[in-house]
C-alpha cells in the first residue's frame, strides 16, 4: 500500500454545492440557449443591415459627387480649350499677311545686304506691333534670311530649320503648325508658317513663333489641374510645372524617333507621368505624387485642328469625404432603428422568460429544501469518515518516519561493524604503546632519569588524546539523533569521514586524494548523516579499487551556482549496466554474500533527499565510477 509523504497535506474537501447540483439536474431553471442564439442572430442581422446601408450611401453619394465633378470639369475644360483655340486662330492668318510685303519678296529674289536690312527692320516692326515672340523668313532650303530678332545675341538669321515640320508643310502649300522648344533660343513656343512666292519666282516660308507662357500662367492660377498634350502624348502645357514635358504613357520607339528628328523637345528625356498614366478614354485617373497616390475625376477634350488633347483633373478626396460622412450618417440611422427594433423584441422575450423563471423557481425551492437536508446528513457522515482516515494516515506516517530513522541508524551500526576490525587495530597500537611506555617510565624512575620519564609521560598523553578523538568520532557516528538541517562545513565532514575509513584505506593500501574549492562555504545538511553518506561512498570506492593495480579514490568539492557538488570517484571497474538501473534499491548489492546488506546506497539516497539534494551515479570514460552529491550552500 502506498502512503502519502505528509498526511498533514490532506484536507477535508467540501461536498458538492447542492444549489449547483440543483441547477444542473432536475431543479434547473429553463435554459436561455435559444434566447441567446436569437439575440446573436438579431445582432448579426442589424450589423449587416447597417453595413449595407452605409455601403449603399457611400456608393450613391460618391457617384453623385463624382458626376457633378465631371460635369463641372467638362465645362471648365471647354472654356480653357476655346480660349487656347481663339489665341491660336487669331494669329493663323498672320504669316500669310506678312508674306505679302514686297520687301520680303525682294530679299528672296536678290538676297542682298540692303534687302536683308529692309526685311529685318520690317519683321522687327511687325513683331513689336502684333506682340508675337518672333517672325522670320526662310528660303527654299530652310535657311533664315531675315528675322525680327536680327539684332539679338540668339538671332535666327543664318540658322537652318529645314528639319522642322512647319517648314515642310508650308513649302507643300499647307499652313504649318508646330509646338516645340526653339533649337536656337531654347524657349518653347507655337510656330505658324505659310509659303511665300517672290515676284521673281523665288520661294520661301514666313514663320511666326507665339509664346504661350501667359496662357500657361493663367492655367496655374486656377485651382484645377489642367494639362495639354501633343499628338504623341507629351505634356506641352500644364498647371503643374513638374508635369511639363512628361508623357501620359511610355512613348513608342517610332514616336520617340519622330520627335528626335524634328528636335521638337531638344534633349529632354520625356519621362512618363508617375503612376499608371492617363487614359483619355476614361473618366478618372490615378497618379503617384509626392504625397502618395491621388485619384482624380478627369474631363478630356480633343482639338482636331491643333492636334492637341486637353485634360482637366479634379481631386476626388472631397467627394470621398462627403461619401464617408453620408455612409456614417446612414449607418448611424440604421443602427438606431435596428437597436430600437431589437430592444423591443428582446424586452418581450425577456418578460416571457421572467414569467417562466418565476414558476420554475417556486417549484425548485420546495425540492431544494429537501435536497439540502439530505445532503447535509451525507456531508456530516463523510467528514467524520474522512477525519478517521486522516488520523490513520498520520499514525502510518509516524511509523514510516521511525522505520526510516531506524534503518539509517542500523546502516550506521552496520558500517561500524564492518569497521570494527580496523578500529580495533587503531586502538590496539596506542594501548600497546601505552603499556611499553609505562614499563619504561618505572625503569627510568628507578634510575632517577627524570627527563626521560617526562618524555614518556608526554607521549602517553598524546596517545590517550588520539584514542579519545577516535572514540568520540565513533560515538558521534553511532548516535541516532534526529535530523536537524544546519550549516555544515564540508572540509570538516570530509575530514571526519576520512578518519572513519582510515583503517580500511590502510588495509586496501589505497590513496585518497581530496580537492576542494568550497572550504569556507557551508552546505545545508545534518553533519552526522552527511558523514555517514560520505563514509559509505568512500568505503564503496575502496572496495572497488581493492583488486586493481591503480588504487586511487578522488574526493572533490566545487560550487555550481547556489549549490555545492561533492564527487567521489575511483579507479575501479565501474558499475555494470544491469546494476545501474537498480543501484539505489534497498537490499540490492553486487558484493559477495556477507560483505554487505545492500542498504548503503538506498539509505544514502534517502538521507541526501531529506537535505533537499540529490545523489547520482555514472561510469567514467576511462575507468571507474563517479558518485555526485548536490546540496544547497548557505
Amino acid at each position: 500500500m502506498t502512503t502519502p509523504r505528509n498526511a498533514s497535506s490532506l484536507r477535508v474537501l467540501p461536498a458538492a454545492d447542492p444549489l449547483r447540483d440543483a441547477s444542473s439536474g432536475d431543479l434547473s431553471i429553463p435554459a436561455r440557449a435559444g434566447t441567446t442564439l436569437r439575440w446573436r442572430w438579431r445582432h448579426v442581422v442589424v450589423l449587416a443591415a447597417c453595413a449595407l446601408c452605409g455601403a449603399v450611401a457611400y456608393v450613391a453619394t460618391f457617384t453623385f459627387y463624382r458626376e457633378e465633378q465631371a460635369r463641372g470639369a467638362a465645362k471648365r475644360l471647354e472654356f480653357v480649350v476655346l480660349s487656347l483655340q481663339a489665341l491660336v486662330h487669331r494669329n493663323e492668318a498672320l504669316p500669310g499677311i506678312i508674306g505679302l510685303k514686297s520687301t520680303l519678296g525682294s530679299l528672296l529674289d536678290t538676297n542682298t545686304l540692303a534687302a536683308q536690312a529692309a526685311a529685318n527692320a520690317y519683321l522687327e516692326t511687325v513683331a513689336k506691333a502684333s506682340g508675337i515672340s518672333a517672325v522670320y523668313l526662310l528660303d527654299a532650303g530652310g535657311t533664315t534670311l531675315a528675322s525680327s530678332n536680327w539684332n539679338q545675341v540668339l538671332t535666327f538669321v543664318g540658322e537652318n530649320y529645314a528639319y522642322r515640320p512647319y517648314f515642310k508643310d508650308a513649302m507643300a502649300g499647307r499652313t504649318g503648325r508646330f509646338y516645340g522648344i526653339g533649337s536656337t533660343t531654347g524657349e518653347a513656343g507655337y510656330f505658324l508658317a505659310a509659303g511665300v512666292v517672290a515676284p521673281g519666282g523665288a520661294r520661301g516660308v514666313i514663320a511666326v513663333k507665339l509664346s504661350l507662357e501667359k496662357f500657361e500662367e493663367a492655367m496655374r492660377q486656377s485651382t484645377d489641374v489642367v494639362i495639354l498634350t501633343d499628338r504623341e502624348g507629351v505634356v506641352i502645357l500644364s498647371s503643374v510645372p513638374e508635369w511639363r514635358y512628361r508623357t501620359v504613357a511610355a512613348l513608342a520607339p517610332a514616336a520617340r524617333e519622330r520627335i528626335r528628328q524634328s528636335r521638337q523637345y531638344g534633349d529632354l528625356p520625356l519621362l512618363a507621368l508617375p503612376g499608371p498614366g492617363l487614359d483619355f478614354t476614361r473618366s478618372h485617373a490615378t497618379l503617384a505624387l509626392e504625397g502618395g497616390i491621388t485619384h482624380y475625376t478627369m474631363a478630356t477634350h480633343a482639338s482636331e485642328d491643333l492636334g492637341w488633347r486637353a485634360a482637366l483633373l479634379v481631386d476626388q478626396a472631397p467627394s470621398r469625404r462627403a461619401a464617408v460622412l453620408a455612409a456614417l450618417a446612414a449607418t448611424s440611422v440604421a443602427a438606431f432603428l435596428g437597436a430600437l427594433t431589437v430592444g423591443f423584441q428582446e424586452g418581450r422575450y425577456r418578460r416571457e422568460e421572467m414569467r417562466k423563471a418565476k414558476r420554475a423557481l417556486v417549484e425548485a425551492s420546495a425540492r431544494l429544501e429537501q435536497r439540502i437536508i439530505e445532503r447535509t446528513a451525507d456531508i456530516s457522515q463523510a467528514n467524520a469518515s474522512l477525519e478517521r482516515k486522516i488520523e490513520e494516515l498520520r499514525r502510518t506516517e509516524a511509523i514510516l518516519h521511525e522505520t526510516r530513522d531506524g534503518a539509517v541508524h542500523a546502516g550506521k551500526l552496520a558500517v561500524l561493524g564492518q569497521m570494527s576490525a580496523g578500529m580495533g587495530h587503531e586502538l590496539s597500537q596506542p594501548l600497546t604503546a601505552l603499556r611499553t611506555l609505562s614499563d619504561n617510565a618505572i625503569t627510568l624512575l628507578d634510575g632517577a632519569r627524570l627527563e626521560e620519564v617526562r618524555e614518556n609521560l608526554h607521549l602517553i598523553s598524546e596517545l590517550t588524546a588520539r584514542m579519545g578523538r577516535i572514540m568520540a568520532l565513533l560515538k558521534a557516528f553511532a548516535r541516532a539523533d534526529s535530523t536537524s538541517l544546519e550549516p555544515v562545513a564540508m572540509d570538516m565532514a570530509i575530514h571526519h569521514a576520512l578518519m572513519l575509513v582510515e583503517s580500511r584505506r590502510c588495509e586496501v593500501r589505497a590513496d585518497i586524494l581530496v580537492s576542494s574549492t568550497l572550504a569556507t562555504r557551508p552546505v545545508r545538511a545534518d553533519a552526522t548523516r552527511l558523514e555517514q553518506v560520505l563514509v559509505n561512498l568512500m568505503r564503496n570506492a575502496l572496495d572497488a579499487v581493492e583488486s586493481r593495480a591503480e588504487r586511487l579514490v578522488r574526493v572533490a568539492v566545487r560550487q555550481k551556482g547556489r549549490h555545492a557538488v561533492i564527487s567521489v570517484s575511483d579507479t575501479g571497474g565501474g558499475i555494470a549496466p544491469e546494476a545501474m538501473q537498480r543501484l539505489f534499491e534497498p537490499f540490492y548489492t553486487t558484493k559477495p554474500a556477507g560483505a554487505g546488506l545492500g542498504l548503503g546506497l538506498a539509505l544514502s539516497q534517502s538521507i541526501v533527499e531529506s537535505f533537499g539534494g540529490r545523489i547520482e551515479a555514472r561510469n567514467l570514460d576511462r575507468q571507474g565510477a563517479l558518485f555526485t552529491i548536490t546540496l544547497e550552500v548557505y
